[in-house]
């Protein structure tokens, strides 16, 4: 029988001799930053890009393979984790019976460092893949990754990603490395209902797309021509009376291209929106702690006029507020 310090002595003993990373792992984060160049082609709702990762491997273990989400491939079919869960909440049957409502990545050739490696998709879930890469990636070093990608965007506003006419969201669209932690790899299928882990970096992403599409996306437009005449529509948005231009008011595409160029660091994603009908509302806060001064914009068409008119209130609002109780808003 035990004495109250054998027991003691017992515990401490056990803990002495049991490994101390079986309870806890150094916390890290790896570090993933994209420069992604796209192309809009609206006459069939496709995007062709191409795209460089630097993937920097601040993990303690050396790295064999990488895990990729290939997102727009959970809309090719009525299989995927995501149409799967869309027709057991929505009870809707054959939901991409029709092709042109399908979405897919292709045309993928993934190099790293400029060599050409295997890569596969998941046994399970098409929008998954592996590239085994040639030599491991040691602990606190880097690679280049590289690969074309071509997107067939999902018609209608199904899961944050597709497009209505001429009116393209477009999330979760270019091949993007699954989150490695101390639990090992996360490469989770997309789902409708769900949330998206993913690794923070930086992003330099230049789109190209007919001149007068107006874009909203993440980070900061860098494009001095292009940040002049969203302030103009600003301008014109602030005296405009009529918004009767109905949901499918459709404005032909100018033939004329533009490249217009947004960057930001330390985020996890990049998403864009684009529409040749978007009314612009332009704001401003200053923060509680910094007296930083952060823009804020909005953007919305006609048929939306009445839920949106207040928008840049609202955003004013929410970011001074969660500012002055969680720490300022660092973008």
């Amino acid at each position: 029988m035990f004495r109250k310090n054998d027991i003691l002595y017992y515990v401490i003993l056990v803990n002495l001799l049991i490994p101390q990373s079986l309870f806890s792992q150094e916390y890290f984060q790896q570090e993933v930053n994209y420069k992604i160049n796209v192309t809009l082609h609206d006459s069939i709702h496709e995007l062709s890009g191409f795209e460089e990762i630097e993937y920097i491997n601040n993990s303690p273990d050396d790295l064999e393979f990488i895990y990729f989400h290939l997102w727009a491939n959970g809309f090719k079919n009525n299989n995927t984790a995501l149409t799967k869960q869309k027709l057991e909440f929505n009870g809707k049957r054959e939901l991409f019976k029709i092709e042109s409502q399908r979405g897919y990545i292709d045309s993928l050739d993934f190099k790293v460092n400029g060599r050409k490696v295997v890569w596969s998709l998941d046994s399970e879930h098409i929008d998954v893949c592996k590239i085994s890469l040639n030599e491991p990636l040691k602990s606190g070093e880097s690679i280049k990754i590289t690969t074309p990608f071509h997107v067939k965007i999902p018609r209608g506003s199904s899961s944050k990603f597709g497009y209505v006419a001429q009116s393209y969201r477009i999330s979760q669209w270019y091949p993007k490395p699954a989150v490695y932690d101390r639990f090992s790899w996360h490469p989770m299928p997309n789902l409708d209902i769900g949330e998206f882990y993913s690794e923070f970096g930086s992003f330099d992403v230049s789109i190209t797309l007919p001149e007068n599409y107006i874009v909203a996306a993440s980070g900061n437009l860098v494009t001095d021509t292009e940040v002049e005449w969203l302030n103009k529509l600003a301008e014109e948005t602030k005296v405009k009376t009529d918004f009767s231009r109905t949901a499918n008011f459709q404005t032909p595409s100018s033939q004329n291209p533009k490249t217009i160029r947004f960057t930001e660091k330390n985020i996890h994603d990049f998403a864009w929106f684009a529409d040749k009908n978007y009314n612009v509302l332009k704001s401003s806060v200053k923060l509680p702690h910094s007296g930083r001064t952060v823009t804020t914009w909005a953007f919305f068409p006609d048929f939306n006029y009445d839920y949106w008119k207040n928008a840049t209130q609202y955003l004013d609002s929410t970011l001074y507020y969660y500012s002055l109780w969680y720490g300022d808003y660092p973008y």
